[in-house]
């Protein structure tokens, strides 16, 4: 299928430069996309910072050296390196200078060195009906659903051109004929014990990503008004374990005010009643490891901690010390906050290891601990642990992360069905 480029976009893919060669990546992958035409685009979130070979970091610098810049504000997904945290990250080299090259290229760029999979928190907050680009399965799941932009999931380089070029291909969730709901995921048997228990939301988004795969569904008879932390929680694992870039809950997210709105009025094409054995279910598989009689590390803030969460910490370690490691993924801007109030030396002295512009399971930061065992409230964590870092998980609650931290032994509460 041809891509019909209109008049400016053709000259400029024309060109020579980085700008040029930004369009015709675009375009290009329009073309294998099946789109017609490609859309002005508002913003971006860029994946492509984090380092996985030296492929990624020479991209980024041949951008920089043909002279491209950023056409539309483009903020940054994590890297592979803590800039401003208080970690250690067992990166050797080259593969430390080489990550470092990349992030320092991205800046160059234009990019704004956010390093946060979860720019909606540090205001970057594009509005409904907005077409965008970005990366990283969160920030896009939460983009569309709670924000109600709009973006497909876009990948390493494609991201980047996208935000040099400020176009995107016109198609996927672009179009507002894929963003209705074609599965209805009705909760309603399930408890108000569950829906108050933090528990709730990363075994429920845990379970939704792998019924509905890549699908859009709707979330039916949901009791309470999850807030942003819940719903970020998820979206995070209903991309994990799915492949989910929207989902709508009614009543709740802004495209789904009524289940006729959110279907488009047609019968959607599956129906699922999610039973308190499915949610069972669903949370054991968020352990892996064989025996919960000891773990090795603590790790919270996938998708990142936001201050709210910070402040929930902090009121369940009461003053207490830490036996295990507890590793607090965040922001720069959640880190300006802690350190004005100096609350952030307070953690620490705790035990607490605050990361910040990565997180635990994308580069070497937890100890290498054959048979590791690491402990987390994060759906997302818990799916991509074992692969990452080689540690068994084991889930629980937050209270439950941080008892377990103190007492150097897991503690788990009983679940609410």
């Amino acid at each position: 299928m041809n891509v019909m480029l209109a008049d400016d976009e053709r000259a400029l893919a024309a060109g020579r430069d980085g700008k040029a060669m930004a369009m015709r990546i675009v375009a290009e992958s329009a073309r294998l996309l099946g789109a017609r035409r490609l859309l002005p685009i508002t913003s971006a979130h860029i994946d492509g910072g984090l380092y996985h070979g030296d492929s990624g970091t020479l991209f980024a610098e041949k951008l920089v050296t043909e002279g491209a810049r950023v056409a539309v504000r483009a903020t940054l997904n994590v890297g592979a390196l803590d800039l401003a945290g208080g970690c250690t990250v067992r990166l050797a080299e080259p593969q430390r200078g080489m990550a470092q090259r990349m992030m320092r290229a991205y800046v160059a760029l234009g990019c704004e060195p956010s390093w946060t999979c979860a720019p909606y928190q540090a205001g970057h907050r594009p509005a409904r009906g907005e077409d965008v680009a970005w990366g990283e399965s969160n920030a896009v799941v939460f983009c569309n659903s709670v924000l109600g932009a709009r973006t497909n999931r876009y990948g390493d380089f494609l991201d980047i051109a996208c935000a040099v070029a400020g176009r995107a291909p016109d198609c996927g969730l672009h179009q507002a004929e894929n963003r209705r709901a074609r599965v209805v995921v009705d909760v309603s048997g399930l408890s108000d014990r569950f829906f108050a228990d933090d528990t709730a939301w990363p075994v429920l988004g845990s379970l939704y990503g792998r019924l509905v795969g890549n699908a859009v569904g709707v979330l039916t008879g949901v009791r309470g008004a999850p807030d942003e932390d819940a719903l970020k929680a998820f979206g995070a694992a209903a991309a994990s374990s799915g492949a989910v870039g929207l989902f709508h809950i009614v009543g709740l997210t802004p495209e789904a005010p009524d289940l006729a709105t959110a279907t488009g009025g047609l019968e959607p094409e599956t129906r699922i009643v999610v039973t308190a054995a499915m949610v069972a279910d669903s949370r054991r598989r968020l352990s892996t490891a064989a025996r919960a009689d000891r773990i090795d590390a603590v790790a919270i803030g996938s998708p990142h901690l936001s201050l709210a969460e910070f402040d929930r910490l902090e009121s369940l370690i009461a003053g207490r010390r830490l036996q295990v490691p507890l590793f607090a993924c965040t922001a720069r801007h959640v880190l300006e906050a802690l350190g004005d109030q100096r609350r952030r030396t307070s953690l620490e002295e705790a035990g607490v290891t605050i990361v910040a512009d990565t997180c635990v399971v994308v580069t070497p930061i937890l100890a290498d601990i054959k048979g590791g065992v690491l402990m987390t409230n994060s759906g997302k964590f818990a799916h991509y642990a074992p692969g990452n870092t080689g540690y068994a998980t084991l889930y629980g609650s937050l209270a439950d992360c941080v008892e377990s931290a103190v007492s150097g032994r897991p503690v788990l509460s009983e679940p609410q069905g």
